[in-house]
């Protein structure tokens, strides 16, 4: 099983203006650091929870279906199933019709239950599964303290840059990081 993204977010759910002004800087000259900081500060936010910020696209490849007929995607909020795709043993694609598939988009994971699985011809990665996950497509869709998690990200690591070369980075995480974000992780029992 291999979860990887397809298409990165077309935004940033803070902006370089929302920065400029948390950090109190006037100038334009750290533009182009302070929005290679509010990237990295998002896919730490979005590494740390689980969660994608903004609309994106994912794709889960299994090799074989679960013996549930249950596959979690573990990527939240999910909105969207696009579509599952069954390769054959020649690499020809086929689309299982959506009437063979129903989504559970509510739960943490979402889960995508089969009612019909054709084998798949490839030993690995016979089936893929492409979906949309994300709260929104603007960064005003994301919930308030995972935007503010950012922006204490890419305060503390705008601060401490220059102590620290590149490789070191980051060096560490602003106290209240994890309390912000705490109520995002996902749970385990």
């Amino acid at each position: 099983m291999t979860l990887f993204r397809t298409a990165e977010p077309s935004a940033e759910p803070v902006t370089l203006a929302e920065a400029r002004a948390h950090l109190r800087l006037d100038h334009q000259g750290d533009d182009e650091l302070l929005s290679g900081l509010i990237r990295a500060a998002r896919q730490e936010v979005e590494r740390s929870t689980g969660l994608a910020l903004l609309d994106q696209h994912w794709r889960l490849a299994l090799d074989r279906w679960p013996r549930s007929g249950r596959a979690a995607l573990a990527v939240h909020p999910v909105r969207e199933v696009l579509s599952v795709t069954v390769f054959g043993s020649e690499g020809e694609a086929s689309l299982l019709a959506p009437a063979n598939y129903e989504a559970d988009l509510l739960s943490r994971p979402a889960r995508v239950h089969f009612s019909e699985m054709p084998k798949p011809g490839r030993i690995m990665n016979g089936v893929e599964i492409d979906f949309t996950a994300g709260f929104g497509e603007a960064g005003t869709d994301v919930p308030d303290l995972l935007r503010r998690a950012i922006l204490l990200l890419v305060a503390h690591w705008y601060e401490f840059r220059a102590g620290f070369g590149p490789g070191d980075q980051p060096v560490s995480f602003p106290g209240g990081y994890d309390r912000l974000i705490a109520g995002y992780r996902a749970r385990r029992l």
